[in-house]
């Protein structure tokens, strides 16, 4: 091809690896047809060649018009403004060199004044965005400006370096994310190990047949289970309403320590006695614990503080019905029966603990099927079931839709879950299914509502931490989330690869603004423009920063929202008697 033909300009400054271009005059049109292929000159984030003997330096356009002009330039024009002369200029940002036939990022030289600067063809467009392995890349969607171009990212570091999938509502988030997850699994990888923590369940679809499902209320899914003896003691005292005083706090902690150590004798656990803390992760009997410390603030004595005189019980309690003991009640008078002195006073939060434990939406954690410990605090399985079922399952991609969790314990029981997880892949580094010798993915949907920006939550300290090391141990991250703005900023600037779809917050644009690469700002002002299922890539996980169209799926989630106008326009003639099953459904806690 001749050069004149694509040639468009030369450089008249160089600041860095930005370069300032003036367009040729002798340019008939700013949308030349070179080889029956029209060009547009000077769109944002469209690629610019200069030739430097037997290296093409490329570039990214980031400004055009007054904007790009330099600074002596705009001096001379204040002061006469007809030495412009109808000329126009355009910025762009050096990414990458082609030496031979290979492209690669960073440059090893940089052009001077007077270097002509050349439109990139089709064939140009082939050296930068072809050349990926195909063993660790997978195919997305198309290069925006070259339909016939396949957009492709780097599996290695996409994984390794963690990435963010940021849009507004609608921009085709799940869609992309979708795309990414389905690419990977299609590539029969025979230890792929994906987990997807889906808060509103609409990965069911889009994912279906290459992932196993785990859910609250399963119908055709697993049944999604959470032991409420894996939670840390503070989140499992979080889920509970009430006051305690810090002397209360350590008491029952005390009391969890001394159930955790008897339930080690009975299920037969390999730990030393030391090592158990009210935040190991060994079963025991809340019920039991419950009716314990319930009858202890419960009794009375016919002798004052004497424990050896307990007055008869009224009413016999029971540990697995969640009934009280009931005694005498003590004299108010001073005389026999006397009150337990040595109660603790923590009756209305033992109420607030039988409330949970007997509310049907709570079943997912305090009563875990083979998970339940008995009233000795025997369980049929271990925690090693649970991770073998999530992570050791032939599908490539776990789904766990929290989509059932209360949202007042979402926060507290996602964090749980991770903790669970990376502690796990942490301690067995090095066994043959730990992170370093089968990498886990993680993707985290709605991730604005587990990190946000200032908290200590569980989920926020763990993400943090994964984001920060869990390359060392073979686990990585992928967020995805409508609000940038409410992320935790470490944890954003540690994601290598960016992917922003359309976004028109511009709180939210400026977070994406400030995690890229500053010469490259610029594009993020396109955000607002982008088609839905249209992204920005910049990154790890590419090659250059790319705007892309991602596939559309075709069992693509759509909303769950229920159709009003659908639902207004049905028969419904409600009785009384739905009205009573509702009322009955709400006080039993039953859904």
């Amino acid at each position: 091809m001749n050069d004149i033909q694509t040639e468009i300009g030369e450089i008249v400054s160089v600041s860095g690896n930005v370069i300032t271009v003036q367009l040729s005059d002798n340019m008939k049109s700013n949308m030349p047809v070179i080889e029956g292929i029209v060009y547009r000159i000077g769109q944002i984030g469209s690629f610019l060649k200069v030739p430097l003997g037997y290296a093409n330096l490329y570039g990214i356009v980031t400004q055009i018009g007054a904007a790009a002009i330099p600074d002596r330039i705009k001096e001379a024009i204040i002061e006469d403004y007809t030495q412009m002369d109808n000329r126009q200029w355009l910025n762009m940002v050096l990414v990458g060199e082609q030496i031979g036939n290979k492209f690669a990022r960073g440059v090893s030289q940089s052009p001077t004044t007077g270097d002509a600067v050349h439109l990139v063809t089709i064939k140009d467009l082939d050296v930068i965005y072809g050349g990926y392995d195909e063993k660790n890349s997978i195919n997305i969607g198309n290069i925006s400006i070259s339909e016939s171009l396949n957009a492709k990212l780097d599996l290695d570091k996409l994984i390794a370096r963690h990435f963010a999938v940021l849009g507004s509502t609608g921009s085709g988030k799940s869609n992309s994310v979708g795309v990414i997850l389905n690419a990977i699994a299609n590539k029969d990888y025979k230890s792929c190990r994906i987990l997807v923590i889906d808060p509103h369940g609409e990965y069911n679809s889009v994912l279906k047949g290459k992932s196993n499902v785990y859910k609250i209320r399963a119908d055709s899914e697993k049944e999604l289970y959470i032991p409420f003896w894996a939670l840390p003691f503070n989140e499992l005292m979080s889920i509970f309403s009430g006051n305690l005083t810090d002397q209360n706090r350590d008491y029952i902690r005390t009391k969890i320590v001394e159930s955790k150590l008897d339930s080690v004798e009975k299920n037969a656990i390999e730990i030393e006695k030391e090592l158990v803390t009210a935040d190991s992760p060994i079963p025991f009997s809340i019920k039991q614990l419950w009716f314990e410390l319930d009858d202890f603030e419960r009794q009375t004595f016919q002798e004052r503080a004497n424990p050896e005189k307990k007055t008869a019980k009224k009413i016999e309690g029971n540990a697995e019905n969640l009934m009280s003991n009931e005694y005498q009640p003590a004299s108010a008078g001073g005389g026999a029966p006397f009150l337990n002195n040595q109660a603790k006073g923590i009756l209305s939060f033992l109420d607030s603990v039988r409330l949970k434990l007997k509310d049907s939406t709570y079943n997912f954690l305090f009563q875990p099927g083979d998970y339940t410990p008995n009233l000795k605090g025997e369980v049929n399985k271990d925690l090693s079931d649970l991770l073998f079922n999530w992570l050791g399952s032939e599908e490539p991609i776990t789904i766990l839709d929290l989509s059932g969790i209360p949202s007042e314990i979402m926060t507290s029981i996602s964090g749980t879950l991770l903790k669970i997880i990376y502690d796990a892949l942490f301690w067995g580094q090095n066994l043959k299914i730990g992170g370093k010798e089968q990498p886990l993915l993680i993707v985290l949907e709605e991730a604005h509502n587990y990190l946000q920006a200032g908290e200590k939550s569980i989920s926020s300290k763990t993400v943090q931490t994964i984001a920060k090391e869990g390359r060392k141990y073979g686990v990585g991250l992928g967020l995805v989330t409508q609000r940038p703005s409410e992320l935790d900023e470490t944890v954003l600037s540690q994601c290598g690869t960016i992917i922003a779809l359309r976004m028109n917050n511009s709180k939210d644009r400026g977070h994406i603004r400030a995690a890229i690469q500053d010469e490259l700002q610029t594009m993020i002002d396109l955000l607002p423009s982008l088609r839905t299922g249209e992204g920005i890539i910049s990154g790890e996980g590419v090659r250059i920063p790319s705007r892309i169209q991602f596939y559309k799926l075709p069992n693509a989630h759509k909303s769950s929202d229920p159709k009003v106008s659908e639902k207004w326009m049905e028969e419904k003639e409600p009785k009384i008697d739905d009205y009573k099953e509702l009322i009955s459904l709400w006080r039993n806690q039953k859904l």
